[in-house]
């Protein structure tokens, strides 16, 4: 794709420095010049180093944690890049920071979500691409374009296809292994997964009781003697992954992996995982996990090549629904 150099462009953020460098080294691009940095105060500064007038750029940019930090400085970019007279500014969001404030869960709440949606608009975008939204109705607060990719493909592939399960035949799939859902509003994610390796879906019933912490009240499905296999959106403190994995052991089940398409992993998280009875944890790299974080359990694939199709098939203008299956 070299002759798309002239006017396809890909910069990165602070925050997704390596999968924006994977994503360009996909599409055969060199990845864009440009020069962030912070003032004494702590006001973000960025500088564009190459010319994109007229340009088609995708700025890579998670707001991942400091997720207030790296929201700022991605829309600094756009709006440098805006200024910049670019042609069309798609900001590339593999992991969408405040997510989980999508609605009014009680009076006076914020619907943070659509906020961030607004920032980014106001910025100057003009086409969202993002991956694994924590509630669908996201893509319905922008006014432009989203296209909105999926991990279960990539962690189908990397998970079943590579016998990741320490490269051994530990069960047949269409016998042994239970996809298993940790609470209910993660059934569809599941069952998805379940369906494309014909597998059975469990799940597992829970009553939380307040942010953060959740309790685990019964298994729905049959995991006795079985290997089961965690599947989430996100794990941030990893409290609902652990608890999910301690209820299947105690009903039986043979042995429990994770899965998830963020890993968020703040606070308690690494050292639940570590403590935990889960044998693995499957994770995508929407997120860039710091070395302290990287933890033997853990398992990480790369979603650059999907990213990278996506972003070929915007700028060409063909559809990104392939990419679905």
């Amino acid at each position: 794709m070299k002759n798309m150099a002239n006017k396809l462009k890909v910069f990165s953020g602070s925050a997704s420095q390596k999968l924006a460098a994977a994503i360009c080294k996909k599409l055969d691009i060199p990845l864009g010049a440009m020069t962030t940095g912070r003032f004494s105060d702590g006001e973000i500064s960025v500088k564009i180093e190459e010319s994109v007038r007229g340009a088609d750029v995708f700025v890579v940019q998670s707001t991942s944690s400091p997720v207030n930090e790296n929201l700022m400085e991605l829309l600094v970019i756009i709006d440098a890049l805006k200024r910049a007279s670019a042609g069309r500014i798609n900001a590339v969001i593999p992991y969408f920071g405040y997510a989980r404030q999508d609605r009014k869960a009680s009076p006076r709440d914020p619907i943070t979500a659509k906020l961030v949606a607004d920032l980014i608009e106001v910025a100057g975008a003009n086409r969202v691409l993002t991956m694994d939204l924590h509630s669908g109705q996201i893509q319905g607060f922008f006014n432009f374009p989203l296209d909105h990719l999926f991990g279960i493909p990539v962690l189908k592939k990397s998970i079943i296809k590579e016998k990741i399960f320490d490269g051994k035949k530990e069960c047949q799939f269409d016998q042994d292994l239970v996809v298993v859902s940790p609470d209910i509003g993660s059934v569809a994610r599941a069952r998805d997964l379940a369906g494309r390796i014909n597998a059975p879906l469990a799940i597992v019933d829970k009553r939380r009781q307040k942010a953060n912490e959740s309790e685990v009240m019964h298994i729905i499905g049959d995991i006795a003697g079985k290997v089961c296999l965690l599947l989430d959106d996100m794990i941030d403190t990893a409290g609902t992954i652990v608890n999910s994995a301690e209820a299947l052991v105690k009903n039986g089940a043979a042995k429990v992996y994770a899965a998830c398409t963020h890993a968020v992993l703040s606070g308690p998280a690494i050292e639940r995982i570590e403590k935990s009875c889960i044998e693995k944890l499957f994770t995508l790299d929407t997120i860039d996990i710091p070395s302290e974080k990287r933890i033997k359990k853990l398992a990480e694939f790369s979603v650059a090549s999907i990213f990278a199709e996506a972003i070929e098939s915007i700028y060409l203008e063909k559809p990104v629904s392939k990419l679905y299956d």
